[in-house]
This record gives C-alpha cells, structure tokens and sequence, in this order.
C-alpha cells in the first residue's frame, strides 16, 4: 500500500498496518487467530532488553560516593517507584516494587517511540523490503492485552494465595450486600474483576492510537506547515506518554495492594 502523502487515506492505512506474519499452514486451520505483529514484538522485546542492559550497568558502575548521570538518574527512578509502592501497597511481597519499576519504563519506552517522525523508521524499512512497520507497541492492542491480563493473573494468583479459594469466593459473594445477595453481588463482582484489564488495556491503547494518529495527519500537512503543530503536540504528548506509564503502573500497584487485603 502506499505511503505517498499525496494519497491521505492510503497514506494512513499504510501507518496504521502491522508487519504480520501467519504461516498459510496456521490460518488454513485457526484463521487470523495465529497471526503475529512482528512490529510489535521487535520493538518492545529491544526496548525491553535495552532497559534491562541500561539499569544492570547502572548497578555495576555504582558506587557509594558521588552518583555519576547514570546511576543518578536509576536511583532516582527506583527511589520514585519505591516510595509510591510503600505509600500505595499494603501486603508484604518482594515482587512489586521490580515489578511496577518494570511497567513504567517500559511502558514509558514503548509509548516515547511515538515521538520519533512517523515516516523515518517506516522509510528504512521500505528501503530494506519491509513495507509496513508500526514502530509504537502500545498502539497494538495485543500487546497493551497482553500487558493486563498479565497482571490481572498476578491478580487472582495473590488473591486465592492470601486468602485462599473459599475465603475469595466468600468476598466475590458477600461483597457489598452481604451473604444473602450472593445472587447480586457475584455478577457484580465478575464484572467488576474483568474491568480491571478492560480498563488498563484500553485506556493504554486508545491514548497512543490517538497520539499516533495525530501525528500520521500532521504529517499530510505540507513540511512548512508541520513544524508548529508537530512541536506542540510531541510537547504536549510527553506528558502524555509518561502519564499513561504512570497511570498503568499505580493502578497495577493498586490492584496488587487490594489482592492482599480483605474486605
């Protein structure tokens, strides 16, 4: 499809196409239910492996003296995640304060490949024979899914793990009406457990398709207009990007921190 800006709606199409791949063997027997967004998977597997080199040389180049720029700015993540996951998270568990560091700086990452031009990377990529590449993984709802339902089992494994399976179904139950509207309150409570990662899957997802989009249409503009409504909105967008890595990990520390108190 092509990308030539003079053809806005192919223009956008061509944006908004995932590399794919999906064996005919796969979808002659499952369909598209095997297809992967190998865009996708690239990008967020280096950002996610670059984070992980990034802060493991950070911890070997530490010293006990005057931080350098490196270590400064890790500690002054870590000491931010571990002061909220101390103000927020009630339970005793070591995996939360890794794990909510984690979410938001690569969650962050993933959300600030938005800023890069939206026709450089596609272009390399043209250059090279790969003719659709969407460089933003958190503009992939696969992907923003697959980031909550990873929590939302974490979810449930603490919930039966501290109050264990009679004492979770009895809160699914009871709660708010008490025992004898169990009838009530168990929808009630099903559907408010599988809002959980509805809610940070699509709020994810639907603020970065925006933002991607967005900046696809200011693209079509001619390249002496671009450059005041481009530079408005990745401004703007910064502030975006990074609240979204923040709004998704606080309410995974939520969540985590309601897992381990009864009601």
């Amino acid at each position: 499809m092509s990308a030539d800006p003079s053809n806005p709606t192919a223009y956008i199409q061509h944006h908004l196409m995932n590399l794919t791949w999906n064996p005919d063997a796969w979808r002659q027997n499952y369909g598209d239910f095997f297809t992967f967004n190998m865009d996708t998977l690239f990008f967020s597997v280096i950002l996610g492996v670059g984070f992980l080199i990034f802060f493991r040389l950070a911890a070997k180049k530490a010293t006990p003296g005057v931080p350098g720029k490196l270590q400064n700015l890790v500690e002054v993540l870590v000491l931010f995640v571990d002061g909220l996951v101390k103000e927020t998270f009630h339970g005793k568990s070591k995996l939360i304060a890794p794990l909510a560091l984690t979410i938001f700086v690569w969650v962050f990452l993933m959300n600030f490949m938005d800023l890069i031009p939206v026709d450089l990377l596609p272009s390399i990529g043209t250059a090279i024979g790969v003719h659709n590449l969407r460089v933003v993984p958190t503009t992939d709802l696969n992907l923003t899914f697959g980031l909550s339902i990873t929590v939302f089992i974490l979810v449930l494994f603490y919930n039966i793990k501290i109050k264990g399976p009679i004492g979770y179904f009895k809160e699914l139950a009871c709660h708010p009406f008490g025992p004898w509207l169990f009838m009530v309150n168990l929808p009630l409570a099903i559907v408010h457990e599988i809002s959980k990662p509805l809610s940070l899957a699509l709020r994810l997802f639907g603020n970065l398709y925006a933002g991607e989009l967005i900046f696809i249409l200011i693209a079509l503009l001619p390249w002496w207009m671009q450059w005041i409504p481009g530079s408005m909105w990745a401004i703007f967008h910064i502030l975006i990007i990074t609240l979204q890595a923040f709004i998704f990990m606080m309410l995974t520390i939520v969540y985590l921190s309601m897992a381990h108190e009864s009601h």
